[in-house]
């Protein structure tokens, strides 16, 4: 057990709480309070929140904005964007605060922040005055560390509660209304309803876009089609046609679109901007190396059974051969609920299965792999299900079975950088990158 885990076991919660808080208004006054120069906009949720962030940063960009962002994808700051390799979702109190001083100086007027439960939890949120939060969808996820759905729930809704209780900026003579931004869609929605704001704006599938009052409007899809890489819908009569597949990506173009107008940005322009967007790194993203390669092969984060089953619905419309998973879980005691249901949702969707490790910490990973096994009922080992440890040779045995019209759906890690290991090691790793080591050397390019 590492020290910093020690202390977190013997140190009482409510002194943790005031370090975590203490630590957040240090880190705000070093950095002179840079929230208060910038309109911010936190993205909270289970699922979703990155791309979301992404694609509204490109949006404000497109209506011609310098914006600043920070996921667990991606940093981008004025028009310069780099891969997260940190690990972590919402950066720690002293760096988040020095990236926002940062877009300070760099003459950003945004800054777009994915805001997580566990970055709550621990007051990170504290010290930036908030303008926009968003709410994308509530799903079972980080239940053990939060210590229950509820705790988990609440946690998010410290953003929102947060929100109101900042003062609102002037910002060029104009006063900066405090707006929230919720899934309509979501079982729970009415929680983060009931938090005050200046202006709420709910988006949904099929409802009827409207103006309720000044203070409420609504933002519904209508008419959605979907392709294989792609996605459209209809908002007030305009269509939208996206370069980004799925119907969660049709959920956070709305979120998107809400945020924009509640920015006073135009449709046309919000249209333009939904369009020239291309993807967010290691979210369904499709990796191809020339025009030889016969089948499909895709990368997703896809880190609870919400997300990974979105991702199959997605993909399996569209396979034409065989859809080959490769799948793994985290450890660390993440979650351990969700292993049989990723092995469940693995055997009814996919054809072929390979269980492979993910990021361990310290756990087995093999008892990991074995967890994943139980929830598949309907597969035979060695004929279309295989347990390999070494991720690179799942990636490769994939690959190898791959034939023309297949797709391979490779998920769990996305764009990170690295695999937690034990001891807190960390190795070295790009799960698109080594897929196409594994297509060159299979077509020897």
């Amino acid at each position: 057990m590492s020290l910093k885990s020690l202390l977190k076991k013997v140190i009482p919660d409510n002194w943790l709480s005031f370090y975590h808080k203490f630590l957040a208004l240090c880190a705000a006054f070093f950095y002179r309070f840079p929230s208060e120069k910038l309109i911010v906009i936190g993205v909270t949720g289970t699922n979703g929140k990155s791309t979301t962030c992404n694609i509204i940063t490109r949006v404000l960009e497109e209506a011609g904005y310098k914006v600043g962002m920070t996921t667990t994808v991606n940093f981008r700051l004025a028009g310069k964007e780099w891969i997260n390799k940190t690990k972590m979702t919402m950066l720690g109190r002293f760096e988040l605060q020095k990236m926002l001083r940062k877009m300070v100086n760099a003459g950003c007027d945004y800054a777009v922040i994915e805001t997580s439960s566990q970055g709550i939890h621990q007051y990170r949120h504290l010290g930036i005055n908030y303008d926009v939060a968003v709410f994308t969808n509530l799903h079972e996820e980080h239940i053990e560390a939060h210590g229950g759905f509820e705790n988990y729930k609440r946690a998010k809704g410290k953003l929102f509660d947060h929100l109101k209780k900042q003062k609102n900026k002037i910002i060029n003579g104009k006063e900066i209304k405090k707006a929230s931004v919720l899934n309509l869609d979501d079982m729970y929605v009415n929680y983060f309803w009931q938090f005050k704001a200046d202006v709420k704006y709910g988006f949904g599938v099929n409802h009827e876009s409207r103006i309720m009052n000044q203070e409420n409007q609504i933002v519904a899809a209508r008419d959605i089609e979907f392709k294989s890489d792609e996605a459209s819908f209809m908002v007030d009569g305009t269509k939208i046609n996206l370069k980004i597949p799925g119907l969660f990506n049709v959920y956070n173009s709305l979120a998107t679109i809400a945020v924009a107008l509640s920015q006073g940005i135009s449709l046309e322009t919000i249209t333009r901007g939904l369009e020239n967007f291309s993807g967010v790194p290691g979210r369904m993203e499709k990796i191809k190396i020339n025009l030889k390669q016969d089948f499909a092969v895709y990368v997703d984060y896809a880190h609870d059974p919400a997300a990974l089953e979105a991702v199959y619905r997605t993909v399996k419309p569209h396979v034409k051969g065989k859809l080959i998973s490769v799948l793994g879980s985290a450890g660390g005691g993440r979650d351990k609920f969700k292993r049989p249901i990723f092995g469940n949702l693995a055997d009814e969707f996919a054809d072929l299965v390979i269980i492979t490790n993910e990021d361990p910490y310290d756990e087995d990973p093999e008892l990991i792999i074995n967890e994943i096994r139980e929830g598949i009922k309907n597969k035979v080992e060695g004929t279309n299900l295989w347990r390999i440890l070494d991720r690179r040779e799942a990636i490769e045995k994939a690959i190898e079975l791959a034939q023309t019209g297949d797709v391979i759906l490779i998920t769990g890690k996305g764009a990170e950088q690295c695999i937690m290991a034990a001891r807190g090691k960390k190795i070295s790793w790009d799960d698109r990158e080594v897929i196409r080591e594994e297509l060159r050397e299979r077509y020897k390019v």
